[in-house]
């Protein structure tokens, strides 16, 4: 029997549908944006919910497409369900009204189901490792070997949240973003990556996109991406680029996704800083995360 799930993230929501061999028949991204404006304590705006509405209706046709029934989708909210004062109410209006039944999971287990997800496909040696799942509203390491977790932590930076609250000129401002990289830093400090790893993954749209952007593609392509690695020297450059450049222009730069254009910046600061901790000089793109996570778990 297939099965789905679907992953209600600060920035995007991402349906996955897997067959009983576990093999991938659907894995769809669109952008909604649902965390703008959140800040810490907000409310989803309506114009923010309307769009997810629509990702709603479409996720449960693929669904009823490959005979998935709409109340056996698994549906995982993080970072921005945990801070909107109108998350569950919203969430009991899109149960009458589509079927689906969400659940608001805590930082940890985000952080669980991050692991359980992002190694699929990928070979992999046993030895440490470092999953980075960098959302829109947090960003959750996972460090351990096998099926031994030696570290779990969600850490309450992302890219539209640092965006929203470090990088408001246009074009950037080279100080601004001087200021939100000493505030990762001040973060990133409080934890310790102990031991250090030999390999760093990373999963969802910031990710995927810089690679897909790094290898030139103008369609997603998630063979291509699923493997493929991000350098801190990669990184440096997209820092400049994003740095020096407008919205308008910025698009252009990740046909991909446009829609993240203006958020990636904040995005690579993140990244950055956490292989800067973990003393690596690359990451591992996955196209993995908390839906596989879900299912496989």
């Amino acid at each position: 029997m297939n099965k789905a799930s679907i992953d209600i993230g600060s920035n995007s929501l991402l349906l996955t549908i897997l067959d009983d061999n576990g093999t991938t028949l659907v894995d769809e991204a669109r952008v909604v944006q649902l965390g703008k404006g959140l800040g810490d304590r907000g409310q989803f705006l309506p114009d923010r919910m309307k769009a997810a509405e629509v990702v709603f209706e479409e996720y449960v046709a693929l669904a009823k497409a490959h005979d998935v029934a709409p109340y056996t989708i698994q549906a995982i909210a993080t970072s921005a369900a945990r801070r909107a004062m109108n998350a569950r109410t919203w969430f009991s209006r899109v149960y009458k009204k589509f079927g689906i039944r969400v659940r608001i999971i805590s930082g940890e287990e985000e952080a669980r189901l991050t692991w359980a997800g992002a190694s699929g496909g990928l070979p992999l040696p046993n030895d440490d490792t470092l999953v980075i799942d960098l959302g829109g509203g947090s960003t959750e390491l996972v460090l351990g070997q096998g099926k031994n977790i030696h570290l779990r932590t969600s850490l309450e930076v992302g890219s539209v949240r640092l965006t929203e609250a470090f990088l408001k000129d246009d074009p950037y401002s080279a100080h601004d973003l001087a200021v939100m990289k000493n505030y990762l830093d001040t973060v990133i400090a409080e934890i310790q990556l102990d031991p250090k790893p030999k390999v760093v993954i990373g999963v969802a749209g910031t990710v995927t996109t810089l690679a897909a952007t790094k290898l030139g593609l103008t369609q997603f392509n998630r063979d291509a991406i699923h493997g493929a690695v991000l350098t801190r020297g990669d990184l440096s450059r997209f820092e400049e680029q994003f740095l020096n450049t407008t919205s308008d222009d910025r698009l252009s730069l990740v046909p991909t996704s446009p829609k993240r254009a203006d958020f990636l910046l904040a995005g690579v600061a993140i990244l950055d800083r956490i292989l800067c901790a973990a003393q690596s000089t690359e990451l591992i793109s996955s196209n993995g995360g908390i839906r596989y996570g879900v299912l496989r778990s």
